[in-house]
């Protein structure tokens, strides 16, 4: 049995996530709605991948392809509601996402989150600290 991690890690546990899509095209147009940004689709018809905007962080993408199945069940993964969660949960609905939990604190020095469910079927959630 290993030994339970003392300190913190010089360096971040998450560097990288996939979201899976089985329509890249319509799973772009969902995020281009939601986030207002415009994703650039790379890659074959076999693969391809839609990277999420980042300047600094953790990076992502939604990706279409062999073994990318969408999921309600499995691991979560927060994404950042930028200014207003409330605007986008309507982006969310507007966009053909479902809401399935609305705002929601978690305590004053931790913010708020909400569950919602992607244009592909994955469950995602949105964080804010306002």
């Amino acid at each position: 049995m290993s030994k339970p991690i003392k300190k913190k890690p010089k360096q971040p546990i998450l560097n990288w996530f996939e979201i899976p899509v089985l329509d890249l095209q319509r799973a772009v147009a969902f995020f281009n709605h939601v986030y207002d940004v415009q994703l650039e689709i790379i890659g074959t018809t076999e693969y391809a991948m839609a990277m999420l905007p980042t300047d600094t962080g953790v990076g992502g993408a939604l990706v279409m392809g062999q073994g990318c199945i969408p999921s309600e069940t499995g691991v979560l993964i927060y994404l950042n509601a930028v200014d207003d969660m409330e605007v986008m949960l309507e982006r969310i609905e507007q966009a053909g996402g479902r809401v399935i939990m609305r705002k929601t604190i978690i305590s004053d020095d931790s913010g708020y989150f909400s569950l919602f469910i992607d244009s592909e079927g994955n469950k995602l959630a949105l964080h804010s600290n306002i």
